[in-house]
């Protein structure tokens, strides 16, 4: 400890002799520490931490699949059903998200979320109370409650009753249902729906008369399910039961739906150790990709320090071999070494494990900033990064690593050191051959790990680009959205419908506002209503029908966003007295009506008698994804549907769209008293947020190649640097030889250019082998073209010939004379 202590203190004065070397190399360090960290903390709060719960690694999630599509939510028969016949799981528990009104005499009335819940909900998670009593299953068993219960979330309890034990029999009013609080959920359980804070949790019999006024009593609880094994058994035993017990389900798929093609209904099972996460699934291709980029930002810093060590490792030689000749050993020089770089490595952890919390925390705000995700709805995201042991092992690990990794140079130096050669080598550079080719070859290992990372942010990039130009079908500038929430106001709907009409005109009046419509999506928000049709006139295969996309909309819809009447008319207000009316996009009239105009043609949907009349035909949008191949789309009146349940209203303005959000939102309030306005932004804003992914990576991908190109420039740098200070006496004698300014001049750029082209050879065939993993992660990626490593190749030979200006001013600078007289 005394020989580690005097280490320490050595290497602590050479990094204080050392300013400008101790802050170039801890900076390098931190940045490619922190980056590596604050990816991991992502990545370890969407995938990896597990609940806090009983046995998480026994939970898995069951979910449903037919063709491309997969969700986790099934009706709650076939929950029961699943839940009483199964023999795999020791519990099967269910849960649907919500959104509340909460009122109460001790708290204000608010919007929570919460989550409907089985009654082995608690029990089979093994959790505890932190206050009171959890819901158990003689409270799912109540049918239509007359003292209802529900069980609040630490946090609400500490926010509104300020940990009050009195809190618990508190009478509160839910959806204006009388609701009982019987207990308090522990503090660290925060619900199985990763980035959403659970407020309340209600017993799922309680659903039909917690449904918002005007909607209670339909029962139809769509619930997401989740199985803890029983000991001994297997994922794979888990599905095989599954797939057995799964016949009803898609039996009656099959007959309710008329869709043959539903009969490739499948149930899957996944690990459920880490819960739910709709952002696991968006961006678990994105965070992969980045933590390779952050690796190999980490690689190209460690190389770019092991550089400054072993040209400062080659100043020191003669030091070392006097150490030696007094009596050193070897080893004790191999541990002075990898103790300099083990304190340089710590520090460089220790800045970067802050910049890594600052940058965590701005990315889980990025992509909270996502659109509206299916089964959250209007919920708010919260991606709660903090810090924990496993983050911080995690960043002691990498620092570790690094200070060995980049520590090895020098330490081998120290190894390898042989006094009486080293001392003879005074007055020289004391430089090897063996030596100057392995530094050499950390600027190659530079510059192809950065050809790797520019070619992979040049790939990005574009693909960003291609979303952002992508045909639409719809104008994407100088449109104002606006969401309300009225489910929770109070209001019948026909109490709503006028209300409606009265701020549509209001909203037309504000000055500089084009055009006002409503209805029930807006383009690329996400999945909406689809329904089976039938089609007068066409026979379709029984295989080939397909899920048709449904748009409730008011007149002047089309004309509020951009898309082109192709033909026949738009919706009208006259047509609320008129038989059903309904308007098609051109990809629909293509497919169903070949050759023939669809105008005054004639369909309905499956399961309805109700005929409707196509009286126009618009041009064919993008309707829930900027990737997607644009799909046969229908359009309804909202005036003839029900339009008091529609709760999105766009304008098309003349100005900038957020200069009028405040006269917006002042009509709403004054028409729609006690209706929250859930959401106001913009058509762009919203299709930036559908692509939060693409823009996340786009953006640190480019990040990250330039700061790995700033690390290789400077490697680069460092050894021309050093080689025309060691070769100034050969550059002098040269001169005074004949040697022209452009001799010198070629003869530096000659050794910087085949540097790099030694690091384009052996990093363009490694980028195009990372193409193709890249296009596994981010689907539609285009991989297939050699735009990005020319890109990047030409990018790496201008830093390359930026970093060498200054070795080859330096280089002809050189006076003959005076390097005569050193020699």
């Amino acid at each position: 400890m005394d020989r580690l202590a005097q280490d320490i203190r050595y290497a602590l004065r050479m990094m204080r002799r050392t300013p400008g070397f101790t802050a170039v190399a801890i900076l390098s360090l931190a940045l490619g520490i922190g980056a590596n960290t604050a990816i991991f903390s992502l990545i370890d709060t969407l995938m990896l931490r597990p609940l806090p719960v009983r046995e998480p690694q026994r939970l898995v999630e069951i979910l449903g699949r037919y063709g491309e599509t997969r969700g986790n939510q099934i009706a709650w028969k076939y929950y029961e059903h699943f839940r009483d016949s199964n023999h795999v799981f020791s519990d099967l528990l269910a849960t649907a998200p919500a959104r509340f009104r909460l009122a109460g005499d001790r708290t204000d009335a608010e919007v929570a979320d919460g989550e409907y819940v089985a009654g082995n909900y608690f029990s089979a998670l093994g959790l505890r109370p932190a206050a009171g009593r959890l819901l158990g299953p003689d409270d799912d068993r109540l049918g239509i409650p007359t003292s209802a219960v529900a069980v609040v979330s630490w946090p609400y309890w500490k926010k509104r009753f300020n940990l009050d034990p009195a809190a618990l029999g508190a009478q509160i009013a839910i959806n204006e249902a009388p609701m009982t609080i019987v207990g308090v959920a522990p503090r660290e359980f925060f619900g199985l729906q990763i980035g959403i804070q659970t407020d309340v949790w209600i017993p799922a019999s309680h659903e039909p008369v917690i449904q918002p006024p005007g909607q209670r009593g339909t029962g139809a609880l769509q619930v997401k399910m989740i199985g803890r094994l029983k000991p001994g058994a297997s994922m794979k035993e888990a599905l095989a039961e599954l797939q057995i017990l799964d016949r009803p389900v898609r039996d009656d798929l099959a007959k309710t739906k008329n869709a043959p093609f539903l009969r490739d209904f499948r149930l899957e099972v996944e690990p459920a150790a880490a819960g739910f996460s709709t952002l696991r699934d968006q961006f678990r291709g994105a965070l992969t990709g980045l933590m390779a980029a952050v690796g190999l930002l980490l690689l190209i810093a460690c190389t770019n320090v092991a550089s400054l060590l072993l040209a400062r490792a080659a100043a020191r030689q003669q030091e070392l071999a006097v150490r030696v000749s007094l009596g050193a050993s070897r080893l004790r020089l191999v541990r002075q070494a990898l103790t300099e770089s083990l304190l340089l490595s710590g520090a460089g952890g220790v800045l970067g494990a802050a910049f890594a919390y600052a940058g965590a925390r701005v990315l889980a705000r990025m992509m909270g900033s996502g659109r509206g995700f299916v089964g959250i709805g209007l919920r708010q995201l919260q991606i709660d990064v903090v810090p924990d042991a496993r983050v911080l092992l995690f960043t002691a690990a990498v620092a570790s690593l690094t200070g060995v990794l980049f520590g090895l140079a020098p330490a081998w130096i120290a190894f390898a050191s042989a006094p009486a050669s080293s001392l003879r080598a005074a007055g020289r550079s004391g430089d090897t051959r063996s030596r100057r080719l392995f530094g050499r070859g950390l600027v190659v290992a530079q510059v192809a790990l950065s050809v790797v990372l520019l070619s992979g942010a040049a790939l990005f990039i574009r693909h960003l680009s291609n979303l952002r130009n992508v045909d639409l079908g719809f104008g994407r500038q100088s449109v104002l959205l606006v969401t309300i929430d009225p489910s929770h106001a109070g209001y019948e709907r026909n109490q709503l419908a006028p209300l409606v009409d009265q701020l549509l005109e209001r909203m037309q009046a504000i000055a500089g506002v084009r055009s006002a419509t409503l209805s029930a999506v807006t383009p690329i928000e996400g999945p909406g209503a689809a329904r089976m049709v039938n089609v007068e006139g066409f026979q379709e295969k029984p295989d080939d029908r397909r899920f048709i996309p449904l748009n409730w909309v008011a007149p002047r819809y089309f004309e509020t966003f951009g898309t082109p009447v192709l033909g026949g008319r738009d919706f009208q207000r006259e047509d609320e007295s008129r038989p059903r009316v309904a308007i098609v996009n051109d990809a629909f009239a293509r497919y169903y009506f070949a050759g023939r105009s669809p105008i005054g043609g004639h369909f309905t949907f499956d399961g309805n008698d109700r005929v409707y009349e196509i009286v126009g035909v618009v041009g064919t949008a993008k309707y829930q994804d900027l990737t997607e191949t644009p799909l046969r789309t229908i359009y309804l009146n909202a005036l003839q549907e029900g339009r008091g349940t529609w709760q999105k209203f766009a304008l098309r303005t003349a100005v900038p769209p957020a200069s009028i959000a405040g006269d917006v939102r002042r009509a709403v309030r004054d028409t729609l008293k006690g209706v929250p306005i859930a959401k106001v932004t913009t058509l762009t804003e919203q299709l930036d947020s559908s692509i939060v992914a693409e823009r996340m990576i786009a953006l640190l991908s480019g990040v990250f190649a330039a700061l790995g190109l700033l690390l290789a420039a400077i490697g680069l740098y460092g050894l021309l640097a050093y080689t025309v200070a060691r070769r100034t006496n050969e550059i002098g004698i040269r001169m005074a030889l004949g040697a022209t300014t452009g001799d010198v001049t070629r003869m530096v750029l000659r050794g910087a250019m085949g540097l790099v082209c030694a690091g384009l050879a052996i990093g363009a065939p490694l980028a195009v082998w990372s193409r193709q993993l890249a296009a596994h992660m981010v689907p539609r990626l285009p991989a297939g073209s050699a735009v990005p490593i020319a890109l990047a190749s030409a990018a790496m030979i201008g830093v390359a010939l930026a970093a060498s200006w200054v070795p080859v001013r330096r280089a002809t600078r050189v006076d003959p004379a005076v390097a005569l007289r050193r020699e």
